[in-house]
């Protein structure tokens, strides 16, 4: 059993939640919330890192406008490298305008198993076999429009990245689909610019920790040579999601589930092929562990906050604790008609309120098909 341990001394710091008082109690605009510290993994050694959560309204004035969420995660490894990544979900003028996306940059050592299910289950995950420095930079902001008064939103999206496989071992270097799209000794440099489209149904309460509602997302994202593109071609996702209260139980219980999929076509560059397993799905495989040009996974998540009440200092602070416990299951395929065999996960996780309706994350995945275990932190759900 190949274990990830993440053994993390943790120092959570609520900065921004104080609140100004005269006669009345007035709630500061901004506030953030700080979770960090060093860590080891076997990946990458010694780690120094958190993340960061900051919560606003862009317009303070208007109550019921949903708060801009923006998550920030870090980490700096001694082995050499770090990473810095950033998700916001920023809702403007009565939620009728939003902006979603990702900004990332990162120099750290990872692993490439190759391309299809067989290739995949069969590569041992080693420094000589499957390991390169990924030096990237990726900005992919998200721009929505509410129709009328409805909860659809239609908008578009531009991609921009630039993806350095530097330093590889010498199992990518042997590697067919690394050769044949331009992989030597020194490495593979890709760029990848596109633009796309955007369509979701929203009627989430909170999105980035729902207790009820629906999600439905279509995103075609096409990217060019004449755009500047390494290689031309085009992928299509879909994001379902669906929370409900289980009030019978109690209050902050809830039954989320998941099921997306994504599929590819066109010289598609290694690094933006299909894949399974994040911190955002199927906790417990390794990021890009089995990668191929169509992907489809589908998740089902019990989520449950204690409730203590407010009669003490420690029933209050009990009262932000809970637990999350999930099972799913993916596949990969390199045609749409052939799927390879179904790779299930399941696992659980501490949650930490550390505003109202938002969580510190700690995961434990188990991927049954590799007999392996990761562990994951973050802010906010997994989706």
């Amino acid at each position: 059993m190949r274990v990830k341990i993440l053994l993390c001394i943790m120092c959570i710091f609520h900065l921004g939640n104080a609140q100004a008082s005269d006669s009345t109690k007035v709630r500061k605009n901004l506030r953030f919330s700080i979770l960090g510290g060093p860590g080891y993994t076997p990946d990458y050694g010694i780690v120094l890192g958190g993340s960061a959560l900051f919560t606003f309204s862009t317009s303070p004035a208007d109550s019921l406008l949903k708060r801009s969420v923006l998550p920030v995660s870090f980490a700096y490894m001694t082995s050499g490298g770090g990473t810095l990544i950033i998700k916001p979900q920023l809702f403007y003028n009565n939620d009728r305008f939003r902006i979603f996306g990702k900004a990332l940059v990162g120099s750290a050592f990872d692993n490439y198993y190759g391309v299809g299910y067989k290739t995949n289950s069969e590569r041992i995950r080693d420094r000589d076999s499957t390991e390169y420095r990924s030096v990237q930079m990726k900005v992919n902001p998200i721009l929505m429009f509410r129709y009328k008064d409805s909860p659809l939103f239609i908008g578009g999206s531009f991609d921009v990245a630039h993806k350095y496989m530097k330093d590889p071992s010498e199992g990518i270097i042997n590697d067919k689909d690394y050769i044949n799209q331009g992989g030597d000794s020194t490495g593979l440099k890709i760029n990848n610019i596109g633009i796309g489209f955007n369509m979701s149904f929203d009627t989430r309460d909170v999105p980035a920790n729902a207790y009820s509602g629906l999600f439905l997302q279509l995103t075609g994202t096409f990217y060019s040579t004449i755009l500047g593109s390494s290689s031309s071609f085009s992928s299509f996702k879909m994001d379902y999601r669906q929370f409900k209260q289980l009030k019978f139980i109690g209050e902050r219980k809830i039954l989320a589930w998941m099921i997306n999929g994504n599929f590819t076509s066109g010289k598609v560059p290694i690094t933006e092929l299909s894949m399974l397993g994040s911190p955002f799905d199927l906790r417990g495989y390794y990021a890009g562990q089995y990668r191929d040009r169509h992907s489809a996974s589908g998740i089902i998540e019990y989520r449950h906050m204690f409730n203590f009440g407010d009669a003490t200092k420690l029933r209050h602070l009990a009262s932000k604790l809970g637990f999350a416990i999930w099972s799913g299951a993916g596949a990969i395929a390199p045609d749409i008609n052939k799927w390879s065999v179904i790779l299930p996960n399941y696992g659980a996780g501490l949650r930490i309120e550390l505003q109202p309706r938002m969580n510190f994350r700690l995961d434990v995945g188990r991927d049954s098909h590799d007999k392996q275990t990761l562990i994951y932190f973050n802010m906010t759900e997994a989706f």
